[in-house]
């Protein structure tokens, strides 16, 4: 893990006390502003980060934070709510309480978990947004309580939250289009399973793929995208009838992490080394599959390190009352059997 820079390590490059590096952070109105300035210079280009921790033990002030996410697929949201313990551990001894509420799959009882957060007056709130238009509402409401909303993994759009958090959707679907369009040649039959289109991050990955494959592989066909709306089962079974539909196909991409049951169903049908198979995230058994060289390969969308990106900007926000910017995206990384090591049997961040 990379070391964290103190306020020491800038006071030492600079040849100055810390205490004249900590009256220049806080602004205070008695220090040379040639000083000031060239300890904030220093300060930025080292990547210093305040200990707001330690400050908040000063302060005193209590919060209480939200965090909203779906059960399953649990292996991805395990590793959500696991960033967000992470990083809000200093911060909950301090007197930060983070309350858990899951819900069972995006989109279902999320509104429940929402109003329950909001009536247990939450200072700040952190959500997996499905495609719920009534979301919306919900949203508005908290925005009329003053209540920041940080949405993760997806989006509502045209919501007021005060920032989403999440993996580049566009991004991921146009890799994996390109993938999959140099793997097969230019040729062949492609099918896309995905959870729920009406949610941003699954319909961003499904657009971009169709669209970077009509445009760069037109002799491809490209069936219209399964919805299994985040059910093992649903997944599951159409997987098997577009399979047993299209005895033919010659590739499948997985757009989300509900990538199991697809697995399963290929597997069952012996298609695993006849035909190109593309997934999103890293659980065992994908993993096993890669390493075989069943599956090419997995766009990573690392939702330990979403999660504490989104629990550090609601609480500057609601201690320093730092504004985010209204997205911040992060770049997928592709998995393949190459760089599996550097994911595999750690925690991926």
């Amino acid at each position: 893990m990379e070391k964290r820079v103190t306020l020491r390590d800038v006071a030492k490059r600079l040849g100055v006390s810390t205490g004249t590096v900590s009256r220049a952070l806080q602004d205070h109105p008695a220090l040379n502003p040639i000083t000031k300035a060239r300890v904030l210079q220093m300060a930025n280009s080292l990547g210093y980060r305040p200990n707001l921790a330690a400050r908040f033990l000063s302060s005193r002030r209590r919060l209480v934070i939200g965090v909203n996410t779906p059960r399953d697929p649990a292996f991805f949201y395990d590793q959500v709510r696991k960033g967000i313990d992470q990083e809000s551990a200093p911060f909950q001894m301090t007197g930060v309480e983070v309350q858990h509420r899951m819900f069972p799959r995006v989109g279902v009882g999320e509104e429940e978990a929402f109003e329950s957060a909001l009536d247990a007056k939450v200072d700040g709130l952190i959500v997996v947004p499905g495609g719920s238009r009534s979301l919306k509402s919900c949203i508005r409401r908290a925005s009329q309580m003053k209540i920041p909303v940080v949405c993760l993994i997806s989006d509502v759009t045209a919501a007021r939250k005060l920032v989403s958090v999440s993996v580049d959707a566009s991004a991921s679907g146009a890799l994996a289009a390109e993938l999959m369009g140099r793997f097969l040649v230019g040729k062949g039959q492609v099918a896309v399973t995905s959870g729920d289109l009406t949610v941003s991050d699954h319909r961003g990955k499904c657009t971009a793929f169709e669209r970077t494959i009509r445009a760069q592989f037109p002799a491809m066909e490209l069936f219209p995208p399964i919805e299994n709306h985040d059910s093992e089962c649903e997944a599951y079974e159409k997987t098997l009838r577009l399979i047993d539909s299209h005895p033919d196909i010659d590739a499948v991409y997985i757009s989300t992490g509900n990538g199991l049951p697809v697995l399963q169903a290929l597997e069952e049908r012996n298609l695993f080394g006849k035909i190109t198979v593309l997934s999103t995230d890293l659980y065992p058994e994908l993993i096993e599959k890669i390493q075989e060289g069943a599956v090419a390969g997995s766009m990573y969308q690392r939702p330990a390190t979403q999660a504490r990106i989104a629990f550090r900007l609601l609480y500057e926000f609601l201690y320093e009352g730092a504004c985010p910017p209204a997205r911040v995206t992060l770049a997928p990384l592709l998995v393949m059997r190459g760089n599996l090591n550097c994911f595999h049997g750690e925690d991926p961040r």
